[in-house]
């Protein structure tokens, strides 16, 4: 089935890294890709201490979409473009039950990975493999696919008081 977690709210990638430490308890395999995160990150050094996940590769440094130049978007637009190939092709090929795209459709918009690949692949995947994907605004067709959608409202958060992101909690 096709998850989509979505909305402005905090716990999208961590209801994400949630199903997939539940999913690989119970024997399952995971693909695990993340967008626009880096190897810093609390989940993945949790992650990839469990044996039925596996971790893309993230860079070791990325700057917000919003710093970038074009230059650098289109830098990271191919690197987002092949992590995603490549996951795609080994989920199908090594028979992953499970692969998790986070950040996925904030790439989408950002205009670095295509919305069709991303689509077509969700469309064509084998109906035994759990597809989650989360980010801020989904394009409606992968609402319209999804046999489950979350939407995370933010009510109140500390950043808007200026409060930066905090490791352990945000990252």
């Amino acid at each position: 089935m096709i998850h989509a977690y979505y909305g402005d709210g905090k716990g999208k990638s961590t209801a994400a890294a949630g199903i997939a430490l539940r999913a690989a308890g119970n024997r399952m395999r995971v693909m695990y890709v993340q967008f626009l995160k880096t190897e810093n990150t609390g989940e993945r050094a949790a992650l990839q201490m469990i044996d039925r996940i596996t971790l893309t590769s993230c860079p070791l440094e990325l700057k917000y979409t919003y710093e970038m130049d074009d230059r650098e978007r289109q830098q990271v637009s191919v690197m987002f473009r092949g992590i995603f190939e490549r996951a795609a092709a080994i989920t199908l090929s090594d028979r992953y039950d499970m692969i998790i795209l986070d950040e996925v459709f904030d790439v989408i918009n950002e205009g670095m990975l295509s919305e069709s690949s991303v689509f077509e692949f969700i469309s064509n995947a084998p109906n035994n493999i759990e597809i989650v994907m989360t980010g801020r605004k989904p394009p409606k067709r992968f609402i319209d696919a999804a046999d489950y959608v979350t939407e995370f409202k933010k009510i109140k958060h500390p950043f808007d008081r200026g409060i930066q992101a905090r490791k352990g909690i945000e990252y």
